[in-house]
């Protein structure tokens, strides 16, 4: 059993990893922003006294892409500096410090999936942020970084009107919407349980430390998902496509940024299909168990 401080366990990261490392017997310490300021040493220094982690899983984030271009100072306070300042405490007490990043860092033109050996090229400030947050947590001696990217799964809490892209797809297609999706964004779509179940086997696994790219496997476009959304479904999604370059958005994102998960399937951790996993997502949404088929 190890003791496990989460910060950012409000959001649907967050809540999934506590719930992850709760159910296999670990002693989790669930924080949020209100109690665990990370950008604030000594609100940092104050929880690793009492807590006294083993490991420390890190999934605060200001995850406002075209708000870091306006508020740019804020996302690199949580992004960067935050990561830093846990790092420094997680070296100080010789915790294993978990921290996500995203495929934003790469620059999205690329014709085949990254992987962790190829070179970062942020094109926004909340890519730039996340990139700093990276080089942060590699400073501590027992880490993982981890990215993931277009993330869903995660059962929705009472008051909580965020939902991800994939479960706004759904739910536009289940009432009869038309769903706008971009047409070229390619991806890895990332389950959160999977990502939580993932990250667990590392840590308890003792895992070489390192970067790693924490993705469900292959790739899609947006419309190729939202129509296996339809067909496991059993419905016709009515789709309004858009270029990215249409969108007209303030933050640039990538294109093209499928993720290739190789390093972490050699290092014991395979992960499922996205495919697989939209339809273990969609049975255990309520009321679409009976309506999902497997694929």
């Amino acid at each position: 059993m190890m003791r496990v401080l989460v910060t950012g366990s409000r959001g649907q990261l967050g809540r999934t990893i506590a719930a992850e490392f709760s159910a296999h017997h670990h002693d989790v310490v669930q924080t949020t922003a209100d109690d665990l300021d990370i950008r604030d040493a000594a609100s940092v220094a104050r929880a690793f006294a009492s807590v006294r982690p083993e490991v420390v899983v890190n999934c605060a984030a200001y995850t406002d892409v075209d708000g870091s271009e306006e508020h740019p100072v804020e996302a690199l306070e949580v992004n960067a500096f935050g990561v830093r300042t846990l790092a420094a405490a997680a070296s100080e007490c010789g915790a294993c410090l978990v921290h996500y990043s995203t495929d934003f860092v790469f620059d999205g033109r690329a014709d085949r999936p990254y992987t962790e050996e190829d070179r970062p090229n942020p094109r926004s400030t909340y890519a730039c942020s996340k990139l700093l947050g990276e080089w942060f947590a590699a400073g501590v001696p027992r880490h993982y970084v981890l990215r993931v990217e277009s993330l869903f799964g995660a059962a929705p809490v009472a008051g909580d009107t965020r939902r991800s892209s994939v479960d706004r797809i759904v739910e536009g297609i289940l009432g009869g919407e038309t769903v706008r999706v971009f047409s070229d964004r390619t991806v890895s779509p990332s389950h959160v349980g999977d990502v939580a179940a993932a990250t667990r086997a590392l840590v308890e696994r003792g895992a070489p430390a390192g970067l790693y790219h924490c993705v469900n496997s292959g790739f899609c476009t947006w419309p190729e998902l939202a129509r296996e959304i339809g067909r496991l479904l059993g419905v016709e999604p009515r789709l309004l496509e858009v270029a990215m370059a249409d969108a007209k958005l303030r933050a640039e994102r990538p294109v093209y940024c499928a993720l290739s998960n190789e390093k972490l399937r050699a290092a014991g951790v395979a992960m499922p299909t996205w495919q697989e996993a939209l339809a273990s997502h969609l049975r255990s949404r309520s009321g679409l168990g009976e309506t999902a088929s497997r694929p």
